[in-house]
């Protein structure tokens, strides 16, 4: 029959009608009857909110009701379809925004196996909006497959209802042909999945990776340089390195060992067996009676620091006269190995103690922080052989009489040093008499020279006790003195413990 329209309506523009309805409908010819009226052509413009309002709810009314035929596919169509009918439900809008005064409009279905498409005429410039301009993703079989069941939820008749497409399209940013592809293939085959299952894409660059091993060691220290003497892009260069064919290296430079160090370090290692257990079944000895001591210097500040801060927090600002010359510290350290009952339970904490070399020397001048004569505690700079003596005997030999465990105290005690220039020799004359006081048989010794893994505070007793330090702010030489002995204090002895057993591994 033929379709009737007021042209008086207030609402309706008379010359819109009359450019977008009647070029293309014959309203006398009931043959052109069966026609796609979009809202905004029965409204003119779309400002009115009333009609935009309602337009929206007869869209949202009419986009979920169920489709005559189902697909078999191994799929959970109520849970994959749950969630994005519920999106739909709040977010579909299938009027198209108006922008800049351009308006577009698309209404596309299927019918008698022949796709038809109507769209909208405007006085305006007509554009595809800009959604479908974009580079669009590639769907996976899971977002086909949610696309397929939506489709036919949406669908009636084997046709299409208004307006689904273009939101399936604008959703997922792919183009409408994307989601009319899918729905064809639904149609005859059931299945949504992709045909891409195997190799698919270009092919990769051919890279003659073993060109790494002619490329001088200079040249790869960055992914960068490496990328630049191979003549390809770091991307390209960087798939060899997930896929673990490239392995990134870290290198320290080690002590150069001479013959005669070598035979040292042998000679050293040897002598850590027990000699009865030779030469079937060699074991370690338990070297619970050699303290290891060694000297460190500690700084107040780091030059650089890394410090994490909420997005609107100040930078800090750290000053200094020199960053060459921060306020430090040197610590002589000793430590041996912890003792265990069958229990696990402490009975020698190995700490023998941490001695800061430092001196107090009366202010020469009056300032605004203290007056004239007041002691300070000032660092000892220059470390010599008498130095050294006055530490070891004074202080380090006194800490292990008062700490060494009774029942053990008429063993042979070995002090281990390092070779350095400052240190006293094994056969001091003061300090043996000073060591034998008390019953007590304490004796020097040294480690083979260019080993510092063999003594445990080279180690990492050192690292651990100023990662520890490190959390502390110091101020001044006192207040250093302090956080290092509170550090060496609170370092675990089990932790200690566990850097000897990494020595034993060291003279294997």
């Amino acid at each position: 029959m033929p379709l009737n329209i007021d042209l008086n309506t207030p609402y309706i523009d008379h010359e819109m009608m009359e450019c977008n309805i009647a070029p293309s409908i014959n309203l006398n010819d009931p043959s052109s009857s069966n026609f796609n009226l979009s809202f905004k052509d029965l409204h003119g413009s779309s400002s009115n909110e009333e009609y935009m309002e309602e337009a929206n709810m007869f869209n949202c009314e009419n986009d979920f009701e169920h489709g005559f035929f189902n697909i078999n596919e191994d799929i959970d169509v109520d849970a994959l379809y749950s969630n994005e009918v519920h999106v739909m439900e709040e977010e579909s809008e299938f009027i198209p925004n108006e922008e800049d005064g351009e308006e577009t409009e698309f209404n596309q279905y299927e019918s008698d196996g022949e796709t038809e498409s109507i769209a909208a005429m405007s006085t305006m410039v007509q554009h595809e909006p800009e959604t479908f301009r974009k580079k669009r993703s590639f769907l996976n079989n899971d977002q086909r497959k949610i696309i397929a069941q939506l489709l036919i939820k949406n669908s009636c008749g084997g046709k299409l209802k208004s307006g689904t497409v273009i939101w399936l399209a604008s959703k997922y940013s792919v183009s409408i042909d994307v989601i009319y592809r899918i729905w064809k293939q639904v149609s005859q085959t059931g299945d949504a999945s992709h045909k891409r299952t195997k190799n698919c894409g270009r092919k990769r660059v051919a890279v003659d990776i073993e060109k790494v091993r002619d490329i001088s060691l200079a040249k790869r220290s960055t992914l960068q340089s490496l990328a630049f003497a191979l003549g390809i892009s770091k991307t390209a260069l960087f798939k060899f390195v997930k896929d673990g064919t490239l392995r990134r290296h870290s290198n320290a430079l080690k002590p150069q060992m001479k013959d005669s160090n070598m035979k040292d370090r042998l000679r050293f290692c040897l002598s850590m067996l027990e000699e009865t257990s030779l030469p079937h079944d060699p074991e370690f000895k338990s070297m619970h009676n050699i303290v290891h001591i060694d000297e460190k210097w500690f700084y107040m500040t780091k030059k650089s620091a890394n410090y994490y801060l909420l997005e609107n927090e100040d930078e800090p600002y750290r000053t200094c006269k020199n960053k060459n010359f921060i306020g430090k510290v040197m610590f002589l350290v000793a430590v041996a190995r912890p003792r265990f009952d069958d229990g696990d339970k402490e009975i020698f904490s190995g700490k023998i103690g941490v001695f800061p070399l430092v001196q107090k020397v009366a202010a020469k001048r009056s300032s605004i922080n203290r007056a004239s004569g007041t002691l300070e505690t000032k660092p000892i700079t220059s470390i010599t052989k008498e130095v050294s003596r006055n530490f070891l005997i004074n202080k380090v030999l006194p800490a292990i009489k008062e700490k060494w465990p009774r029942e053990h105290a008429m063993e042979t005690i070995y002090i281990q040093q390092d070779n350095a220039p400052c240190h006293v020799s094994i056969d001091d004359e003061e300090f043996r008499k000073a060591a034998s006081e008390g019953g007590f048989d304490i004796r020097l010794s040294c480690q083979p020279p260019n080993s510092p893994d063999l003594n445990v505070l080279d180690l990492g007793f050192f690292n651990a006790i100023q990662s520890l330090q490190q959390k502390e702010v110091s101020k001044s030489v006192d207040e250093l003195i302090e956080v290092v002995q509170n550090s060496y204090d609170n370092f675990s002895s089990k932790q200690k413990k566990g850097r000897t057993r990494l020595m034993e591994f060291c003279t294997r």
